[in-house]
């Protein structure tokens, strides 16, 4: 069975969504600080930890960092509070391997989880605390905001480039268009879904890629898209 830690300092969270991941196959630890998820993820050894960020004390920034550091790479999805660029970023840089907004659907909940556990490495680094990360002969430079296909920059607009980015750290996953809306555009930037469909264009136009026979973003007729590239981390 599947472990799952929860970090989280509001009982009236982990009282409810413990129980409803149960019921969803799997087996949940619930600790409620930083202190204690850290205690937890040596001694359960979960094969996945969600982590509140605000909480007292180590909050769940300070225990990703502290977890990384060690080298534990346990699949990590942050839940935060505030829906801005900056906090998901943040996030990211911490090591998480994805993050999902307060207050949330626990479906997504559990949909996000077992995405991320079949993208999981192994123990190794994760895909979302790389520096680099490839697709055969795409790389993308994540410090530096740059893409390069076959050694030769992308000319890309600084959405194309975030959308891009997002699909290749969420690899074979079906993102909607609401999604990819939230994730990058934002709440502070209402725009219609019409928006996504003209960044991929972008991407494609960039990328050579045949939305026919993609080598790196399809379509998904009535929903959204998916990266179908296998993507690593990068040197």
């Amino acid at each position: 069975m599947v472990k799952i830690l929860l970090a989280d300092d509001e009982r009236a969270i982990t009282s409810e969504l413990g129980p409803f991941l149960q019921r969803n196959g799997f087996e949940v630890a619930v600790a409620r600080n930083g202190e204690e998820a850290l205690v937890l993820a040596g001694r359960f050894r979960p094969d996945l930890i969600v982590l509140d960020v605000l909480m007292p004390g180590l909050d769940g920034r300070a225990v990703c960092r502290r977890l990384r550091a060690a080298g534990n790479w346990t699949p990590v999805i942050m839940l935060t509070q505030v829906g801005t660029s900056a906090e998901r970023a943040l996030s990211l840089e911490e090591g998480a391997d994805d993050y999902l907004n307060k207050p949330f659907d626990p479906i997504e909940l559990v949909a996000r989880i077992r995405a991320v556990l079949r993208r999981a490495r192994g123990g190794g680094q994760s895909l979302a605390s790389a520096r680099r990360i490839v697709s055969g002969p795409l790389l993308l430079d994540r410090p530096s905001r740059r893409a390069f296909l076959d050694g030769k920059e992308l000319a890309l607009t600084a959405k194309a480039l975030a959308l891009l980015e997002y699909l290749m750290l969420h690899p074979d996953e079906v993102i909607r268009r609401e999604r990819l809306l939230d994730e990058i555009w934002g709440w502070d930037d209402p725009v219609a879904t019409r928006a996504v469909d003209v960044r991929v264009a972008e991407l494609r136009r960039a990328l050579g890629d045949d939305s026919e026979h993609p080598r790196y973003v399809e379509t998904v007729v009535g929903v959204g898209y998916r990266f179908v590239g296998a993507v690593e981390v990068g040197v």
